[in-house]
């Protein structure tokens, strides 16, 4: 692309990243990135930005590197764009501090996103109300109980109106690059993403997770209709036999299909698809361990216990640390010693 002449181009427009503790280095590299090479490739100073956090000079991302911050929640420009890097314990990480900087730039006219796990962070602060958003698939079950009321998708971004949500890792650089377009043209965005060599461009529409197919490594139509419906259905799960009927099966046949294909039963596949939503209910959100496990198709505290520990070997109650949920769990953990 030719170069520009600067001084015709106006205000750049300024970003501001703000980092929360343990950040995933990877969604905030590909977003600041594509600011960079959106400035190189049009010769001019179409971007610039800052790094912002919650107190002290610097901040750690979750590999541990540290970064400078250039200030401390500082006031930005009025068209300012800010983009909340997420990572790991994003609860922990969005202290009301944070939350009301959020909502004080928000009402100032600030443009707001968030990347990875920031979702949860605006939701927090109220700025998704309302609105479509995308998280990281490993936080959707965690996101849809503490926020039932905010529509999350499962596409790799959500713009809608002045907030924008990324799921994490290279979906920052498809955001960006949409968002690049939307300001300076579709050239401009396939300039950069040359430059990233990122030969294939995503859209809001694209699913953040493979197929069921591909994920399992097989092709075969009628086991992943059965696991779709497994996924689809944790919190009621449907019997084998129920399963078995709905891809016109017997209960023997589904169950020599599992073995030959996941080399597992039905019964354990589903069992340990159940067990993996409990532990990301437990480690992401403040749910009891009761409401744990009726929401991952349990009927019991400690009938739920002993299957999460025969799985993961611990159990619910000392997979949250030091934190009691109550008479129900203490009773559940105590049985089980």
């Amino acid at each position: 692309m030719a170069e520009r002449d600067r001084s015709s181009t106006g205000t750049p427009q300024h970003v501001t990243f703000l980092l929360l503790e343990r950040f995933t280095l990877l969604s905030f590299a590909c977003a600041l990135e594509c600011l960079r090479l959106a400035n190189r490739s049009a010769g001019r100073t179409l971007y610039t930005w800052s790094v912002t956090g919650d107190g002290g000079d610097r901040i750690a991302c979750s590999a541990g590197m540290s970064f400078a911050l250039d200030d401390d929640l500082a006031e930005t420009p009025r068209d300012a764009l800010i983009l909340v890097c997420g990572g790991l314990d994003v609860a922990a990480a969005g202290s009301k501090r944070v939350l009301n900087w959020l909502r004080r730039e928000a009402r100032r006219g600030a443009t707001v996103g968030g990347l990875c796990t920031a979702a949860h962070t605006l939701a927090r602060a109220g700025l998704l109300d309302g609105r479509r958003a995308a998280i990281h698939w490993e936080n959707h079950d965690g996101f849809t109980e503490d926020f039932p009321e905010i529509e999350l998708t499962k596409s790799i971004y959500a713009i809608d109106g002045p907030r924008m949500t990324a799921a994490g890792g290279t979906s920052s650089i498809d955001m960006m690059l949409k968002l690049i377009a939307r300001a300076h043209g579709e050239d401009l965005a396939n300039a950069v993403a040359d430059q990233l060599i990122y030969s294939t461009i995503r859209s809001a529409e694209d699913n953040q997770r493979l197929s069921t197919l591909t994920r399992i490594g097989v092709r075969h139509p009628k086991l992943a209709t059965v696991i779709q419906k497994m996924e689809s259905q944790i919190e009621d799960p449907v019997s084998p036999a129920e399963l078995a009927r709905m891809v016109n099966m017997s209960t023997r046949q589904l169950e020599r299909l599992f073995r030959r294909y996941v080399n597992r039963s039905p019964k354990r596949y589903y069992m340990e698809l159940r067990l993996q939503r409990a532990r990301n209910l437990l480690m992401q959100t403040d749910m009891s361990v009761i409401n744990v496990a009726l929401a991952s198709g349990f009927a019991s505290a400690s009938h739920f216990s002993k299957c999460y520990r025969a799985h993961y070997d611990t159990t619910p109650y000392r997979e949250r640390g030091s934190k009691g949920d109550g008479p129900l769990e203490d009773a559940a953990a105590e049985g089980e010693t």
